[in-house]
């Protein structure tokens, strides 16, 4: 087995802008304990191959000039220049979209640089999955995974993991399985990441894939995959390995290094929120393991940006970066704090490379806030925008609109005060609320079915003040987003990209 490999998968399609850092997370585990693996991006190396073929007869001009400009569109995004004219960004995305969308015949399929989606195949059905795993060869990807894969199989691997964390990954994903299982029956193939971690703690229903060589993995895929090595330390905190994926063509300016300095949420007490009702602990890297894996992978990636994955930055994370500066870009989450109020601290996270703060404020109303458990108060939030403003970081805020505990007043107070605070907000999520299924809050509502699949994983409920979706959709569209003070600040978000591109868009 020492001398066999153990090959991990990413499925398209996710945002194709920077490596799969779970499984490199993975990789890191494995080699640290002398375990050969090799990761292979399945989603960026799918993008390309698309990008690559022969298109079907195109009549369309827009078709054609997109085809035609392909590769100087994919540079433009590899590259700072564009990100200062929003106009030419806006039309790269489209154009390279355009292709994509246009590569197959298949009138049921539309691909795109941020979404898979198959109107005969939904990813929130059990059977359907089965249906892509039984049939892999009637997948748009399926000439590129069948050459790609071909040698792969046939040499002395040991397993395979595929990492599926969104549902856009899911038809692929079980479609890659699927391929596996037909030329390699005898190979052991470990399913994880964080759609199937929601999927394992809450359906019975795949146990229709109950086979002895798919292995269903709940949350962090390093324990048990050691175990099957049967290794006797187990390093927990390994250093991620991007040594197989640094050199794909990602579409961002320079390499964008993903990391996570902890797993979980250290919060943990929003209403609603999944990783509560499924238990999910929060597991802290040590800030000082922290420092050596940054200053490691800086010299060894030489990253043009740190994107930091974790659900909120806490704040000893946040001391700990301003002690140890990486000295380059980064940004990530953070929970909106009294630390984010103190303009010294700001200053201090703007030299040390902070470039922008995702913050989560859900609704500018107080009792709101209160309800969600949120452990935020509208004072210290708008304090907080204007310090780091002032700081000069960036904010990607998000709203959240359509929770139980809000009214058409709850949605004008969070007008008015985005309107109030434009000139500090750079970038606007506004989302409408989806109940997760087993939020402990559903006891206290009417529910109803929301995909039409029993592995979906929301429900529709009966809102208390008779905000249906349609209402909210239509109020956000007319009296919110195009509203004169926020319009410019929605025509700022990155298409297709969002705030994975946000760092390097101009203002």
């Amino acid at each position: 087995m020492s001398s066999s490999t153990f090959i991990l998968i990413h499925p398209p399609i996710s945002k194709p802008c920077e490596p799969p850092a779970g499984l490199a997370y993975l990789a890191g585990a494995l080699r640290s304990n002398k375990i050969s693996c090799k990761i292979i991006d399945l989603n960026i190396e799918g993008i390309y191959h698309i990008i690559n073929t022969k298109p079907p007869e195109i009549k369309d001009t827009w078709t054609k000039r997109a085809i035609k400009n392909i590769n100087k569109n994919i540079n433009q995004l590899r590259i700072n220049d564009i990100y200062k004219y929003p106009a030419s960004y806006i039309n790269a995305v489209k154009n390279i979209n355009r292709v994509l969308e246009n590569f197959t015949k298949d009138s049921t399929v539309r691909i795109s640089l941020a979404n898979y989606h198959d109107s005969s195949l939904s990813p929130t059905q059990s059977k359907n999955l089965l249906h892509a795993m039984t049939y892999p060869e009637k997948n748009p990807f399926f000439e590129h995974w069948n050459k790609r894969l071909d040698k792969i199989l046939k040499s002395n691997i040991c397993g395979i993991g595929i990492s599926i964390n969104y549902l856009s990954q899911a038809i692929c994903g079980f479609s890659i399985i699927g391929l596996i299982r037909k030329f390699r029956p005898d190979i052991k193939v470990w399913v994880g990441g964080g759609l199937i971690s929601s999927w394992i703690n809450r359906f019975e229903q795949l146990k229709i894939f109950q086979i002895p060589e798919l292995i269903f993995i709940s949350g962090p895929g390093e324990k048990p995959l050691l175990e099957f090595f049967d290794t006797k330390e187990y390093k927990y905190y390994s250093c991620p390995d991007y040594d197989d994926v640094y050199y794909n063509k990602y579409m961002s300016p320079g390499f964008v290094l993903p990391y996570s300095a902890s797993r979980g949420c250290y919060w943990r007490k929003c209403a609603f929120c999944p990783e509560r009702a499924e238990e999910i602990s929060y597991l802290p890297s040590p800030k000082d393991m922290v420092t050596k894996h940054i200053d490691y992978l800086i010299k060894r990636y030489k990253p043009s940006l740190i994107h930091f994955l974790d659900n909120a930055l806490s704040p000893k994370i946040l001391k700990q970066l301003i002690k140890y500066p990486p000295k380059i870009p980064w940004y990530g989450f953070a929970r909106i704090t009294k630390h984010l109020t103190n303009l010294n601290f700001c200053m201090s996270l703007k030299r040390s490379g902070c470039i922008m703060l995702k913050l989560g404020i859900e609704s500018a109303d107080n009792d709101v806030l209160n309800q969600m458990n949120k452990g935020l108060d509208l004072t210290i939030i708008q304090q907080a925008l204007e310090t780091i403003h002032k700081a000069g970081i960036r904010t990607y805020v998000y709203f959240l609109f359509g929770t139980p505990y809000e009214n058409i007043k709850s949605y004008e107070k969070t007008k008015n005060f985005i309107c109030n605070n434009n000139k500090n907000i750079d970038f606007l999520n506004l989302a409408i609320f989806n109940l997760p299924i087993n939020s402990l809050e559903t006891k206290q509502l009417k529910t109803k079915i929301f995909y039409d699949g029993d592995l979906s994983l929301y429900l529709n409920f009966e809102h208390p003040f008779d905000l249906d979706r349609s209402i909210i959709r239509n109020y956000l569209q007319k009296e919110i987003k195009s509203h004169p003070d926020i319009s410019p600040i929605i025509k700022r978000n990155p298409i297709s990209f969002t705030s994975n591109h946000a760092p390097f868009i101009h203002i």
